[in-house]
């Protein structure tokens, strides 16, 4: 029995990690650090927090882990402000599930990028309820904001179906013991751990419909 399906954002309704990518790169490269062939790997699934300080800390950017979060969430916002890149398909999917089941979003973009993304979606009554990991004390694979989202649901995390695009996130999910429906982007492909962990596998979140949802055990 499902009682609640769980979707991450990025990756998932809105294309962002290469825009997230982008953006961190140009920014650790202006700042004098240097990027690494894993990062993106490692940030993705990151809270706001943790992936400032591995920019500041680890890449060698000359600024405070305070100054990085700020600094590169404008940029990220201003980009949004031009346009956010929702994935096709992404809007009609989730409210096509959302007819039949509660939904939570969790997701390690900053509580004002959500917002903007659901405001640009028109989704924000889909979900009964949106944490960012901001809110909570680890971001992914820790399993900490899709626990509180089920909490905040009311509803047992191993009777909810996540939906999760990275490998972190899957971990995260897995962890929190929900099943777990992974759409992995073609450009950020997972770890082979990380696809062990998925109940089902899906090519693009258009494949994602009630059908598949009520079928996993």
């Amino acid at each position: 029995m499902v009682d609640a399906v769980l979707f991450d954002l990025d990756g998932v309704i809105v294309d962002s990690e290469p825009v997230w990518e982008e953006v961190r790169r140009a920014y650790v490269a202006e700042h004098g650090g240097l990027w690494q062939p894993d990062t993106q790997r490692r940030l993705m699934g990151m809270s706001t927090g943790e992936w400032a300080e591995y920019l500041s800390g680890e890449l060698g950017v000359d600024r405070s882990a305070e100054q990085v979060a700020t600094e590169v969430v404008t940029e990220m916002a201003r980009r949004y402000a031009q346009r956010v890149p929702v994935i096709d398909g992404a809007e009609e999917v989730v409210r096509r599930i959302a007819a039949r089941w509660p939904l939570g979003l969790a997701s390690s973009s900053p509580t004002r990028l959500i917002a903007a993304a659901l405001d640009a979606t028109g989704l924000a009554g889909s979900f009964g309820a949106t944490l960012s990991t901001e809110e909570t004390a680890r971001g992914k694979p820790a399993p900490d904001v899709w626990l509180a989202v089920a909490g905040r649901l009311g509803v047992d995390p191993a009777r909810c179906v996540a939906v999760e695009d990275s490998s972190n996130g899957v971990r995260s999910a897995a962890a929190a013991g929900c099943r777990v429906v992974a759409v992995p982007h073609g450009s950020y492909p997972l770890d082979p751990d990380a696809e062990a962990l998925a109940t089902v596998l899906l090519p693009s979140i258009g494949a994602l419909t009630p059908a598949v949802v009520a079928g996993i055990d």
